[in-house]
This record gives structure tokens, sequence and C-alpha cells, in this order.
């Protein structure tokens, strides 16, 4: 039998427990099943134009020539199975479980093969009764296009599949919810801002005590107040985004009316003394869910716990913004690029960490430069790059291009005094580069006091410490950004700081086990090697010569 190839979206699905519903009544849950196809799956199928390949006792595979279609089915396929469920018994519930993917197909007579087909019924058995998981490639062709929102769940191994796939669940809302949703204005969408936009939500009371309304409404206010401090950032003023309070609102809606591109939302539950805060970021043009965590705390100091709660979401969400900037500017057209967008794109080449991303995002940076004489940001990202160079030693970095760092970063002091990532970058570089310590720490304390829950400030903090000679200084700054940001992407600079640290003082041991942690995350970080090399052969002697100071070390820009 001849045997063809083609893309096509695949939608599996079977039945959750369907052993157990069989084993506890096989005729009636096959009765059940056969009512289900008929008047909730066949219907939507059709509607969808999806053809039905196979079926099993517990499960279906359907393709589709679309993948819009075949989650737009797979929404309504669990949105009908919900209102049905709703009246049952518990025991007599019928949940389906379903993974849709887009991907090669082998057609085969009536039946298909192929990575699609395996990737689909992977996700399936992911996900969990009554939902849908779904794979990038689909939430990336689908976002915009249905009115669906996404929690990422990372990477996985799946089974028998070589690489790994990245899963999005689908968040489908339930029909209790429906009603409470304010109907979206059909009128046109407020303009986004030329830079990356947010809108805090007030939080939701869920204690039931409405005096903690306080509460809530405070934590929202500390949080629009940090997250402003955040120069690239265009935050929705409080008296806006308050107009939600008391409503359920789609964050689409609220993108919407408001212009943003990102929304934060969450919610505070008290119980006794104790309060639970939680919180989760959304990308409203996608419907994709950037990050989300919990906080637990007492309310014995109310002030604190929210000065607590809102640095750890500032320090949390930047990176993710900022993460999301960068993969929105490299999709963004050639032709259509500013210099903001050239800046994210050199920080994307940056953090590859490679000789040839610093040679390109000093190209892209020359490029912004020539666009916006006037951008800080990328002056003192070209004298970043500079310094990288130098710390890696990639080949013989001309003289000429380390004084260029020092001059841009000294211009971009001028001309960046209140963006506090301009002040860090050229900070840093201007201490490493020509040993001004003083002025290089004034500068990054300085961006310190304008935004004090940047991470990257207090790491570019703990290394001038170091050069200073002061590890003290250099722990707890170090230790500052990894309580800001302990999923930071350069968090391998974090580990490496701290590396230097114990060195300096004598612990050697502790200085080759954070070296070896930034290793793993950045193998190419080749004063980890200097590093570890010196802690050993500091080691080795102090053994050796029992009471001995080992071999001597001080901090040193070189």
């Amino acid at each position: 039998m001849s045997q063809t190839r083609r893309l096509a979206a695949i939608l599996a699905a079977d039945v959750a427990g369907y052993s157990r519903l069989i084993g506890d009544d096989e005729e009636g849950t096959l009765d059940r099943l056969r009512s289900i196809r008929a008047e909730v799956i066949d219907p939507s199928i059709a509607e969808q134009r999806g053809r039905v390949v196979k079926t099993t006792g517990d499960g279906l595979l359907v393709e589709f020539s679309s993948v819009v279609d075949a989650l737009r089915c797979a929404a309504q396929w669990q949105h009908g199975m919900h209102e049905r469920n709703a009246a049952a018994p518990d025991h007599n519930r019928i949940e389906f479980r379903i993974g849709v993917h887009q991907g090669d197909i082998v057609v085969e007579g009536d039946d298909i093969f192929g990575d699609g087909v395996n990737v689909a019924a992977r996700l399936e058995s992911l996900a969990e009764p009554g939902g849908i998981c779904v794979s990038a490639r689909v939430q990336e062709d689908v976002a915009g296009r249905l009115d669906l929102t996404f929690d990422d769940l990372g990477e996985h191994n799946l089974k028998n599949i070589a690489r790994r796939v990245r899963v999005y669940r689908v968040r489908l809302l339930t029909a209790e919810d429906a009603p409470k949703l304010i109907p979206t204005e059909t009128g046109p969408a407020l303009a986004l801002p030329d830079k990356p936009s947010i809108a805090v939500l007030p939080f939701q009371n869920m204690s039931g005590d409405p005096d903690q309304d306080y509460f809530a409404d405070g934590m929202v206010e500390e949080i629009i107040t940090a997250l402003s401090r955040i120069r690239w950032l265009f935050v929705i003023a409080r008296n806006s985004s308050f107009t939600y309070k008391g409503q359920t609102v789609h964050v689409k809606q609220v993108a919407r009316e408001l212009g943003v591109r990102y929304v934060l939302e969450g919610s505070v539950r008290k119980a006794g003394n104790r309060v639970r805060i939680t919180g989760q970021l959304i990308d409203a043009l996608t419907g994709t869910h950037l990050w989300a965590d919990r906080f637990d705390g007492s309310l014995e100091d109310v002030f604190e716990l929210q000065d607590q709660v809102a640095s750890g979401v500032i320090g949390a969400i930047e990176p993710k913004l900022l993460r999301s900037e960068i993969e929105r500017a490299v999709r963004k057209p050639t032709e259509n690029l500013d210099a903001y967008d050239l800046y994210l794109r050199a920080l994307e080449k940056l953090y590859k960490y490679t000789d040839e991303g610093m040679r390109d995002a000093v190209a892209l940076m020359k490029r912004a430069l020539t666009i916006d004489p006037s951008s800080g940001p990328a002056t003192a990202l070209i004298a970043w790059c500079r310094m990288s160079q130098k710390v890696q030693g990639w080949g013989l970095v001309p003289q000429a291009d380390l004084a260029e760092g020092i001059r841009l970063a000294r211009a971009a002091i001028e001309i960046g005094k209140d963006d506090p990532d301009t002040l860090w970058m050229a900070g840093w570089s201007i201490s490493f580069l020509c040993a001004e310590h003083a002025l290089g720490g004034g500068m990054i304390d300085r961006a310190l006091t304008l935004n004090p829950n940047s991470a990257h400030a207090w790491m570019a903090k703990g290394y001038v410490s170091c050069y200073q000679n002061q590890p003290g200084a250099a722990f707890g700054a170090f230790q500052r950004a990894m309580r800001l940001s302990p999923l930071d992407p350069l968090g391998y600079l974090f580990n490496h700081g701290l590396g230097l640290a114990h060195l300096a003082t004598g612990r050697y041991e502790e200085a080759m086990e954070w070296v070896d942690r930034s290793l793993r995350e950045q193998p190419r970080m080749t004063s980890c090697l200097a590093i570890r090399l010196c802690a050993a052969l500091n080691l080795a002697a102090s053994r050796r010569l029992a009471g001995g100071s080992g071999i001597c070390w001080s901090f040193s820009r070189d």
C-alpha cells in the first residue's frame, strides 16, 4: 500500500479512568460513551472539519487540516463534557484527556502514523481529566486567534520522542465562570505604547473578610510602585487598574481597554494570623502564562510583609518580562526593528556567552546608536560586552576595543543617569576596565536607589565589592540577587561571583562548589576554571602545610 507524507494537526483523546468505569458498569459506560459521541464529540469534529482516523474502547484519534480547528474542537469537546457532567454524580462522570499537536504524518490508506501522531498521544497522557495539553508549536500558531489562555508547563521528555517538547496546558473557562465576565467591547483596542506595558489588577480577597481588602489593595500599590522603577517598562497607574476592582474580567479585555501587553493578577487568602499571596503574569496578546508563584507570611508586620512580597514579585517577573520581550524582538521582521528591538536582540546574543555572540551584540548596538544616539542601555551594553570579552580572553581584544568600552561606559553614565540598567552596566564596566571602583560602585548604588529590586544591579555590586576586596559586602549582594531572581538567565554569574567571594575568604571547597554550579549552567565560563584551579591549589597547600596560609590571593580585576 502506498504511503504519503503531509503536515496535519492531530487530536488524541482517551477516557480518564476507563478501566474503573468499565469494571463498575460496562454496559452502562458503553451506552453513555455512545451517547457522548453522538451528542458532543461527533458534532464538534464535524463542525471543525475533522476526520476520525480510528477509535478504541477508550479513545479517538482525529486529523484536522488546521491547528486552529483542532484546538477549537478540543475546547468545544471539553466544554460540552463539563456541562454534561455538571449534574452527574461523581461516580458516573466520564472525563476525557486531550492532546493536540501539529506535525508531519505518514498516511497509509485510512490510517496515519508518524511524529505528529506520537507527540499528540504523549501530550494526551500529560493532560488532566477534563483538560487539554498542546505543544509549543500549537500554542504559537493559535496565539491571538482563539479566546484561550495557556499555562507553560516547561519542556518534557516524552516517551519514544527523541527531542524535548515544550508543553502548554489550555485554561478552559467553566460554565460557572462565564456569566461573571464583563462583555468585551467591540470597539478598536487602545494602541500599545512603544515599550513593554503592564497592568496590575486588584488582587482578589479570598478570605471572606472585607477588612482584608486594605491589605490586598496595599499589596498591589506596592507592586505598582516597584514596577514603576523599571525604566524600560510602561506601567498603568493605580487609578486605572483599580477600576476593575470587584469585577471578574478576561485579561484580553484588560489588555484591550488599557493598551497593555502584560497583565499581573493575584489573590490574597488569610487564615488566622497567616496570609498567602498568589500571583501570575500573563502575556495577554498570546494568552501565555509567563510566571506564577505564591508567598506565605505573618500579618504581625503588615508593611514588612507587603514590602517582601512586592520585592519578590518584581525580582521574579522582571527577568520573565525581559525574556518575553527578547523573544518578541527576535521574531520581529528585520526591516521593522527600532533601537529598542535591536537592544533586545543584542541581549539575546550576549546571553549565549560566545565570542561570536558578543561581537554580534556590539554590532547590533552600534546599529541602535545610529537610530538613537542617546540610548543609554545601548551605549552601556557595548561597554559590558568589551568587559566580557576581556574576562573570557576571547583572542586578543584590541586595545582600541577596550578603550571604546571605557569611553562608552563614561558616556553612558551621563546619558542614562536616571536609568538603573544603564548605570549598573556602565558602573561595573568602569570598575573592571579601568579600576575606578569608587566611581563604578557609586553608579551601581545609584541604580539600586532607583530600583532596589534589580537583581542584576545587586550582581554588579557583588563584583565591584570583590574588586575592592570586600568579600562580606560581596556575599550579601550576590545572595540578594539570587533571592530576587532565583531562575535568572544570568544566574551563572551569581554563582561565579559567590565562588570568587568564597575563594577570597579561604573557603576553598565552597568556592569550587559554586563555580562548578556556574559551569553546569554556562560551560563557557573560563574564569570559573581559573577560580577552581586556584582554590584547589590553595586547598592542597593548606593540607600539606599545617597551619599554612596556602597560596596568597587577593581580588583583582585581571
